[in-house]
């Protein structure tokens, strides 16, 4: 069976079946979710002093990691030796639109100046296109790259996938041998749902990570993502999280949604539409 055929089967089974399941990972009562975070900045006016400030509480929280564009991860790195909290960067950012060899020659860089995990963008158009095989190629450039020295995430970019596609790019994530798949660059037209992340976990199974970035700002929120299945949260929120601040939010009738709040946070009444 080929590859197009794989993905087909997967697909078709996972749409079917995802309705029927809970995924739910995370822990009972009012808990901790420090150890889910990569405490994240990735603003082109971020300056050197806002990234010490995001490694300093990282290291306070006892975060995961400190996620930042690549010019600053050996400056992170720096910051960070000696803490359980790791380097991590992205890769491709935020448009995925970089060819393979250009993605990996950055994610050797990268390494070699300290980090320990990359989030790349997939090639989105590629995956638009039906192009599966080069959005395969991208990955495993990547994957490859980092030859077994950082964890290797995959960001999707879901809001501007179809359902289908967010299988397909999930199914050939895990075959090209990425660690985590992530939902958004938090760059694009929306962020983590908890349906795509039910959808992402109930594709790649139980083993691989799979982490929800974008509009992830509060602990109900984050409650939300962890119970469908994420086990990392892509956030610049972390401190608020961790500090259980809760977000109250009413649809203002933008007309964006279809059945959820692309921002997460909303409860949609169509009523008022």
């Amino acid at each position: 069976m080929d590859i197009n055929e794989i993905i087909k089967t997967i697909t078709e089974q996972v749409i079917a079946e995802i309705n029927k399941s809970g995924c739910s990972t995370a822990p009972e009562g009012k808990t901790n979710y420090a150890r889910y975070i990569d405490h994240t900045l990735l603003k082109p006016d971020a300056t050197e002093a806002k990234i010490k400030k995001v490694c300093d509480e990282a290291k306070q929280y006892n975060f995961a990691s400190v996620c930042v564009n690549p010019s600053y991860i050996a400056f992170v790195a720096k910051e960070l030796k000696g803490s359980p909290v790791n380097p991590c960067v992205v890769i491709g950012f935020p448009l995925g639109a970089t060819t393979p060899a250009v993605k990996a020659f950055e994610t050797n860089d990268v390494i070699e100046k300290g980090a320990k995990e990359v989030d790349m963008v997939l090639n989105i158009g590629a995956a638009k296109s039906g192009n599966w095989a080069l959005v395969e190629e991208d990955i495993k450039a990547v994957v490859h790259a980092s030859r077994g020295r950082a964890l290797v995430k995959v960001i999707l970019e879901t809001c501007l996938l179809t359902d289908e596609e967010k299988v397909k790019a999930c199914t050939i994530s895990k075959l090209a041998g990425a660690d985590f798949v992530k939902t958004s660059t938090g760059f694009s037209t929306g962020g983590a749902t908890v349906e795509d992340v039910k959808l992402m976990r109930a594709t790649v199974g139980p083993q691989m990570g799979v982490k929800a970035s974008g509009a992830v700002r509060d602990y109900e929120t984050a409650k939300k993502m962890i119970e469908a299945g994420a086990t990392r949260l892509g956030t610049s929120s972390g401190v608020d999280i961790v500090s259980g601040k809760t977000e109250n939010h009413e649809c203002v009738n933008c007309g964006k949604c279809t059945v959820n709040c692309p921002t997460g946070n909303v409860s949609v009444n169509k009523g008022v539409y």
